[in-house]
């Protein structure tokens, strides 16, 4: 069995200096750009397929894999090691000989180490070679260049990604995961930002979405981050005697040390007679000699007072469940509110600093800038520095002042979850380690919503304070949104896409559900276009010789519409329907009343202004019958006669214009 790994792997060492051969005819400049496959390769590959079916039919798998692993590594080692460290170099010191590579990574025979990742990249695709081979090669790598030759390794991570996590990537996660969390161990965060930033880019993008690698499931805080701060000397004490120091008599400082050591006799002599003073009220004392002497003095105590409680904040952010306590969430309010009091005054001071140095600010735009300065985008501070020295200087920096206030905002979100309300919605969820006992009562709350909303006017505050507090508060909106999800214990975001004969059944049954089975003779809301039917011709005699057209209809016939017009005004929802409703009544009372007109005219006196029209639908009685033929008779007597009298008038004054004038005096004698 030796003797056929040995074979095998004689094999394989020609096998893969054909195929660099190949890469290097294929690939003539030396840049990373652009990646091999297996067409570059060629007759080569074929040769590998042959040998497997062939040669090396009879080996295992896992002795196929070992074989092809070692042929790699010897041929990586060759060539990132000199070939002279390598054979003086024995097998426990090849591990120290990597780490101390003497090729360059910016040498141009340095295209071959890519050759060969490349080539492992399509034995690994082929599955010819363990799937995590190239990864364990590229960390090995990584292992033996410096910081600025990681950087070049990872110019050809980026761009073979999508392609080296393609396939068989479960056998490579757990790979990829431990180089990077490597490499990022021995970057600096305040000096390699940018690549420390492309390192969790490439995890991200590397990995799903939904995967579980980098959610901490069982809500461990990172209670190591311990921040040490320097310890402020209390005040000297009116009970303690000062130290003796000989001094010249003709040195001009003897005399106010003399007059300042007075005021401590008269305490000590004070406590003496009177017991033992407080040691609150002594500091205070203290502190009222200081602000009298001057004003920066009280400024420089009031940083004092607030340097021991402002840094010890941060032991509340490394771990927020230290506010279970009522003591340590007291000390926080106090803490978070001076703290904030101290933000606005200083932000106030300095409005009043630029508005008093504008013509200084002027002068020298490049070395001074104040405030809201563009110099805040680019700063990036992983861990501040403590000291008391630097204290002032960081508290008005507005880069540092909004890096404290979104660590605020960060806590006080996860201290409103804790509310009765906020708890009920994630009463469902399955991981029990997110979830607390503890619940917030009514008064923290209402504390933790004014703070909250308080440090959210801050931040809007400045010329770019709204754009970055937008932002902020759209990054914590969508992180609650996270927190959910693994309080659910992590379900699954992505689904598994559908096959294609389900697609190709949706669709069919989508159409069939769609498509009318029988047409409709007239669609809906169409015009009845039936007159233009050929049978129907306008022209037609026929329809001209309809009774419809020239008999006159039944006076009942318009009883019905005018009930529904009246109906439809009643129901109208619209003064547009209303107004058709009362044009179509009307039209129907004029044309009721014009059929009536020659056999009820004695009815119309019971109409008014077309109301009780119904009168004229009813039947009426023989009597009443009687009188109205009576009274229409009359009528219409009424109405000869008065043409008859028209016309004998008419008559009278024909006669008249045709006689001959009359003269005024008597008639002439005839002769």
């Amino acid at each position: 069995m030796a003797g056929e790994d040995i074979a095998a792997v004689k094999a394989y060492r020609q096998i893969i200096q054909d195929l660099l051969g190949k890469a290097a005819e294929a690939k003539k400049d030396c840049s990373i750009e652009p990646p091999l496959n297996d067409a570059d390769l060629g007759d080569a590959i074929r040769q590998i397929q042959q040998n497997d079916e062939g040669g090396f039919r009879e080996q295992s798998q896992q002795a196929q894999y070992a074989v092809v692993e070692t042929v790699f590594r010897e041929k990586f080692y060759d060539l990132l090691v000199s070939i002279v460290l390598r054979q003086h170099a024995t097998h426990r010191a090849l591990t120290m000989l990597v780490m101390q590579a003497t090729t360059s990574i910016d040498d141009p025979s340095f295209i071959q180490i890519w050759n060969l990742l490349d080539i492992v990249s399509i034995f690994s695709d082929n599955e010819q070679c363990e799937p995590g081979l190239i990864f364990w090669l590229i960390e090995e790598l990584l292992d033996s260049q410096t910081i600025d030759g990681c950087r070049k390794v990872f110019d050809y991570l980026e761009s073979r990604r999508e392609r080296n996590t393609a396939k068989h990537f479960k056998q490579k996660s757990l790979i990829i995961l431990r180089s990077c969390n490597e490499l990022l161990r021995r970057l600096s965060r305040a000096e390699d930002t940018v690549f420390c930033g492309r390192v969790f880019i490439f995890l991200f993008q590397s990995f799903p979405l939904g995967d579980r690698s980098s959610v901490n499931l069982r809500g461990e805080f990172h209670t190591e981050n311990v921040t040490t701060f320097d310890e402020i000397p209390k005040p000297q004490e009116a009970t303690e005697t000062p130290m003796e120091v000989d001094v010249p008599e003709k040195e001009p400082s003897a005399e106010p040390k003399t007059e300042s050591s007075q005021p401590s006799e008269q305490q000590t002599n004070e406590q003496g007679a009177g017991g033992p003073a407080d040691e609150s009220q002594q500091s205070s004392k203290l502190a009222t000699q200081k602000r009298s002497e001057s004003e920066p003095a009280s400024a420089a105590l009031a940083m004092d007072e607030l340097y021991p409680i402002f840094w010890s904040l941060q032991a509340i952010f490394s771990s927020p469940t230290r506010l279970f306590d009522q003591s340590n969430f007291s000390s926080f309010k106090s803490g978070l509110e001076a703290s904030l009091s101290t933000f606005q005054k200083v932000n106030t001071d300095m409005e009043v600093r630029m508005t008093k140095g504008s013509e200084e600010a002027r002068r020298g735009p490049k070395r001074r800038r104040v405030g809201d300065g563009t110099e805040m985008t680019n700063s990036f501070n992983p861990k501040y520095l403590t000291s008391r020295d630097l204290f002032e200087l960081e508290v008005n920096d507005v880069a540092f002042r909004r890096h404290i206030l979104v660590q605020a905002l960060i806590l006080l979100d996860f201290v409103l979850s804790l509310t009765p309300k906020a708890k009920a919605k994630l009463s469902d969820s399955t991981n029990k380690s997110v979830l607390y006992n503890y619940v917030l009562n009514d008064e923290d709350a209402k504390w933790a919503a004014q703070m909250k909303a308080s440090i959210a006017s801050y931040l809007q505050q400045g010329s770019e304070g709204k754009f970055y507090y937008r932002m902020v508060d759209t990054v914590l909106t969508r992180d609650k949104n996270w927190v959910r999800w693994k309080a659910e214990a992590c379900p699954p975001i992505e689904r598994t896409p559908i096959s294609i004969q389900d697609y190709m059944d949706t669709q069919a049954s989508a159409l069939k559900v769609s498509t009318s089975r029988r047409l409709r003779s007239a669609p809906l809301g169409s015009l009845d276009l039936s007159f233009l039917m050929e049978d129907k011709d306008l022209g037609s005699v026929d329809r001209l010789r309809h009774p419809d057209r020239f008999t006159t209809p039944e006076l009942d016939s318009y009883m019905q519409g005018i009930a529904d017009d009246e109906f439809n005004i009643d129901m109208a929802q619209s003064s547009e329907e209303k107004d058709e409703s009362i044009k179509a009544k009307a039209s129907k009372t004029w044309r009721t009343l014009r059929l009536s007109s020659r056999s009820k005219l004695a009815l119309f006196d019971k109409i008014e202004d077309g109301n009780n029209i119904k009168v004229l639908f009813e039947t009426p009685s023989p009597d009443d019958a009687a009188g109205a033929n009576k009274q229409t008779a009359a009528m219409e007597n009424g109405v000869n006669s008065q043409e008859g009298t028209a016309k004998e008038q008419v008559k009278e004054d024909g006669a008249k214009e045709n006689q001959p004038p009359v003269p005024d005096g008597p008639p002439a004698q005839q002769g």
